[in-house]
């Protein structure tokens, strides 16, 4: 079973995801995380963003992988080409440049069947902002997340400063962000941000983690009955 998480940045998607994938004892794979890492390693290899070319064969030819804890279930280390990039591609920096990459059609469709080839060892949870309409469009759950673009900036500020990245971005900056980050993935030729005709739309801006995960469970129960 695939349950596909959809939604803009700052929606809740990797928190929600990591908790269904927990309780329901699926895999978790956080498409969003892949993006980035290629992102993260082109910078890091001096190739400029808007260099096409080496970025599609970036995503070509780099194989990215998760790594984990022994006893935990889910994935704690984002590594490309064996590189750890798991603090690397939750800076500012990395949100500021990874819609250039994610809109690079032939990037995307390189990630993609990296995507399909991990998702299939075993039950699912994927979230990212393509999933139910172009990665995985038969998933058996589609569930887009929404928020007020305000309460998505102010979620995006607490979790940098949780992770101690971009602390000391101010809300308006954060905002601001968001909202560029919002019109560049609805707006890109290829895969862009959408929901799913058949995807249930779930607005978070009144719900606590709680909430939104309670409702997705029901759903994925009844999902399970019915087929």
């Amino acid at each position: 079973m695939i349950i596909a998480i959809d939604g803009p940045a700052g929606s809740g998607k990797s928190t929600v995801a990591r908790r269904i994938a927990t309780q329901l004892g699926f895999h978790y794979l956080d498409t969003g995380a892949m993006y980035r890492a290629v992102t993260v390693a082109a910078t890091r290899r001096g190739i400029p963003l808007t260099y096409e070319a080496a970025l599609i064969h970036l995503a070509q030819t780099a194989r990215i992988g998760f790594g984990y804890t022994p006893g935990e279930a889910l994935p704690t280390q984002v590594l490309i080409d064996g590189a750890d990039v798991t603090r690397a591609i939750r800076t500012p920096e990395t949100d500021a440049g990874v819609s250039v990459v994610a809109r690079q059609p032939q990037v995307r469709a390189a990630l993609v069947a990296q995507q399909r080839e991990l998702a299939a060892e075993a039950d699912t949870v994927v979230e990212g902002r393509d999933i139910g309409t172009v990665v995985f469009p038969h998933a058996e759950l589609k569930v887009f997340l929404t928020a007020d673009p305000a309460v998505r900036a102010a979620r995006r500020i607490e979790q940098n400063a949780e992770q101690d990245l971009g602390a000391d971005q101010d809300r308006r900056s954060a905002f601001a962000a968001l909202v560029a980050r919002d019109e560049a993935d609805s707006s890109r030729e290829h895969s862009p941000l959408a929901a799913a005709v058949d995807a249930r739309i779930l607005d978070t801006t009144d719900l606590s983690l709680d909430e939104v995960c309670d409702q997705i469970l029901v759903w994925a129960k009844d999902v399970r009955h019915a087929v």
